[in-house]
């Protein structure tokens, strides 16, 4: 199951934090089509959010075709954004795992180290499609 977690500085709405973190644990396979979202009242006792944020992240997850809510029974998911990438995961995260092991020998903290990767994906990124 999934455990949420909320960053109060990251300056994105709790909602769309919520509907990040589903979208991200499907796409790498931690959830599935049939397993169950935890309930409303469970994710906003344990983020302390307004139960509102929840139902509207919930929503959010179901106009994408994601999630489906069954009443009585809670909210499950339907959809998946897995691809065929996900049999590599595994090594792609045993690099990633190694170089971030060598950015904290460097000396790097936590921040400079989310940095340099955002920072190099997009640049990354953009020398794609250019």
């Amino acid at each position: 199951m999934i455990e949420f977690r909320l960053q109060t500085h990251s300056g994105v709405a709790p909602y769309l934090q919520l509907v990040h973190q589903v979208r991200q644990a499907l796409r790498l396979g931690l959830l599935h089509e049939g397993d169950q979202l935890p309930t409303v009242k469970d994710v906003a006792s344990a983020v302390a959010v307004n139960p509102n944020t929840v139902l509207k992240a919930y929503r959010e997850l179901e106009s994408q075709g994601l999630v489906s809510p069954r009443p009585g029974r809670g909210t499950f998911v339907t959809g998946t954004l897995s691809d065929a990438s996900l049999v590599e995961h595994n090594r792609l995260r045993r690099d990633l795992e190694r170089w971030l092991a060598k950015a904290r020998l460097a000396g790097l903290d936590e921040e400079s180290i989310e940095a340099l990767f955002v920072n190099t994906f997009r640049s990354g990124s953009q020398a794609e499609s250019a």
